[in-house]
């Protein structure tokens, strides 16, 4: 028999996956980060130079975590016919103490969600946690430390200080956008039409950016437990121990 032609039955090539280029840093803080003298977004958000590219926020906080909050489609008519786009919110945070906000606008749903995803990092801010609750008083940085509003449009939003265990007692929008920041506990009052679920995520994020801008007395940072940005890794509560975990160290022990 003679052997087929063509390349029907030959074995198939595997594709390589493309590598990521290699980061150039363009602006003055890429710069100081790719050397090493930046090592936290703390130290980054200090230096009151502005973020404009995305790869900072990757190499100081590779633990970022983003949300898709809204994915809208907009058209557009025109003399050859409809133009549609889609605008795409999103929401990032490390769930300790940072989070951001963006919004993009694209032909692709995929390519916008990346844009907006960027866009979230270069507007990524240090937010303030504490224990601002008379009902709680302990200490641990678990809801925001003092009352906070924020508005965008007609919705209207304030975060309140709660106990331990009450959780997140707003709505889905705020709760998605409170957890990727590290809030456990939070009480919230709105206003205006919160079905409308762009502006509702911008207030939340106006009342965030509120409590991180507003000013404290030392006095009051260690009253409240006051904490600015994360938890340091060492400072962080230790997970309670499994009943497998015990049974072991009662192996160990007999």
């Amino acid at each position: 028999m003679t052997p087929p032609r063509g390349r029907r039955n030959a074995p198939r090539r595997k594709r390589e996956a493309p590598t990521p280029p290699e980061w150039d840093p363009k602006t003055k803080l890429g710069k100081l980060v790719r050397s090493g003298s930046i090592k936290n977004m703390t130290d980054a958000l200090k230096t009151g130079l502005p973020i404009r590219e995305p790869e900072i926020v990757d190499v100081l906080l590779p633990d970022l975590e983003d949300e898709v909050i809204d994915v809208n489609m907009v058209q557009r008519m025109t003399d050859s016919g409809r133009r549609v786009k889609f605008v795409i919110t999103v929401a990032v945070g490390n769930n300790n103490g940072y989070v951001g906000f963006g919004q993009a606008k694209g032909k692709e749903v995929g390519s916008s969600i990346r844009k907006a995803i960027d866009n979230a990092k270069l507007n990524i801010t240090e937010i303030r946690r504490g224990c601002g609750s008379w009902e709680c008083g302990c200490k641990k940085p678990h809801t925001v430390p003092f009352a906070v509003h924020g508005k965008s449009g007609s919705v209207e939003i304030t975060l309140k200080p709660a106990p331990q265990g009450i959780g997140l007692a707003t709505g889905n929008v705020a709760k998605k956008i409170l957890t990727l920041a590290g809030i456990k506990d939070c009480w919230a009052f709105t206003r205006g039409k919160t079905k409308t679920t762009v502006n509702y995520a911008k207030a939340v994020f106006d009342a965030l950016s509120e409590n991180a801008g507003m000013r404290v007395l030392p006095s009051e940072v260690s009253k409240v437990g006051i904490l600015s940005g994360g938890i340091p890794d060492e400072e962080k509560p230790k997970m309670p121990e499994t009943i497998e975990d015990k049974k072991e160290e009662v192996k160990e022990a007999s």
